[in-house]
């Protein structure tokens, strides 16, 4: 029991201060305005570390990679593996809301009210514009900003590679990057423990505005995201071994996963999973190298349940503000940006928070919808870390097939 405690207390405490906020907003209605700023407390002190946490993250990130230039042939295959994976994963994630569509009923002149008008409008240019709006600006201020997110994501970048590709004599820099992201994690973990009560009288004045109607938004949500991780991991990752060893794949894998998966649930952690899913891999006929590779890389890396999650929350936002996520445009861009905060985000240390920034950013949605997407990560957070975790195990059973050919079970026998 303490040890349950220990690993879900932070989880507990914010859905208790979400139902809490949640019930007050249901008896109190727009009365429960009165806790509003303890709300925009929260979200204040969040706006206010953004900028320096997606800097240093991401450039201390990419200044200290540094071993990753070995293991070619596995290293190609990993990659294309996981970026095929996860592709996958964000289609069908798609096809999910589009089908059981969790987002309905809710009143958007509300929502528009409480949040601010959506940023752009449409036309043929449109997208275009957006693009280069969101990628660029005309001076090195605006990238200070929260408005100028995937801006400052690419100055970041190209600090990361600069450092690291300069040698000894930018090592200094390295490490000031690699400090400068520790001390703003602790920030992000202190203003964390103030997160339940934050949160939880943000959501006590959407419910209060809205209604109870924006909880059963987010219980369909839940239970969409549920039914989805179910099918993924009976049916998608049985598919994955099969194609990786037949019949007897999938009886290795299936023989193998129970200990993993239920690590992943009690650890909520992709990363506190990784001794277990290497053990239990290799158990399933990966041999030590690719497992000891492949494992360790896509806890960090390679993300299916975060790549829905993200297609998750940007479907969310466009039918709370009313765009349509049938059109091929912009059910090719819901795909496209779920796979980039999924796969590319999932890499950085605090990636979280800043997908649910990016995914504002790049559909132009108001700041202010964040913490409404940063509720969604809160209540799917056990079943992706299933996901995350689970689908590096077939991942390896692939990169093996390709690697060591498709009798590659022989000759682990």
């Amino acid at each position: 029991m303490r040890s349950f405690w220990y690993h879900y207390r932070g989880t507990i405490l914010l859905l208790m201060g979400l139902i809490i906020g949640g019930i007050a907003g249901v008896i109190y209605g727009p009365q429960v305005a009165i806790v509003k700023p303890l709300g925009d407390l929260f979200l204040n002190l969040m706006y206010m570390i953004l900028i320096p946490l997606v800097f240093f993250s991401i450039s201390s990130a990419i200044a200290n990679m540094t071993e990753i230039r070995r293991l070619g042939k596995i290293l190609v295959t990993t990659l294309i593996v996981f970026l095929a994976t996860s592709l996958v994963s964000a289609i069908l994630g798609y096809l999910a809301v589009l089908i059981f569509r969790p987002i309905n009923n809710v009143d958007m002149a509300s929502v528009k009210h409480l949040m601010g008008s959506v940023k752009g409008a449409g036309g043929h240019s449109y997208w275009l514009n957006q693009l280069v709006k969101t990628f660029t600006v005309d001076d090195f201020n605006k990238i200070l900003t929260k408005d100028n997110m995937l801006s400052l994501i690419v100055v970041a970048v190209f600090t990361g590679i600069a450092t690291s590709t300069s040698g000894k004599a930018a090592q200094p820099f390295a490490q000031v990057l690699a400090a400068g992201n520790v001390v703003v994690m602790k920030i992000v973990k202190y203003i964390m423990y103030y997160a339940p009560i934050g949160l939880g009288c943000f959501f006590a004045n959407i419910i209060g505005n809205l209604g109870a109607e924006m909880v059963t938004t987010y219980l369909r949500t839940w239970l969409v995201y549920l039914g989805y991780s179910v099918f993924y991991f009976f049916v998608v990752m049985s598919g994955y071994a099969l194609i990786a060893g037949g019949q007897r794949g999938v009886r290795a894998f299936w023989r193998n996963i129970a200990t993993p998966a239920i690590t992943a649930i009690a650890t909520s952690s992709s990363a506190a999973s990784i001794p277990v899913n290497i053990e239990y891999t290799k158990k399933m006929g990966v041999k030590d190298d690719i497992a000891e590779t492949v494992i360790p890389l896509g806890a960090n890396t390679h993300k299916d349940g975060s790549v829905v999650g993200g297609v998750l929350k940007a479907t969310f936002l466009f039918v709370l503000f009313g765009r349509n996520i049938a059109t091929l445009e912009n059910a090719a861009l819901i795909i496209c940006v779920g796979f980039l905060v999924g796969v590319v985000m999932s890499a950085i240390p605090g990636g979280g928070f800043v997908a649910e920034t990016v995914i504002i950013t790049v559909f132009g949605f108001p700041m202010a919808a964040l913490p409404l997407i940063l509720i969604i990560s809160e209540i799917i957070d056990i079943p992706a870390t299933l996901l995350n975790s689970s689908s590096n195990t077939t991942s390896a059973m692939l990169i093996s097939r390709f690697v060591e050919g498709k009798n590659w079970l022989d000759k682990t026998a």
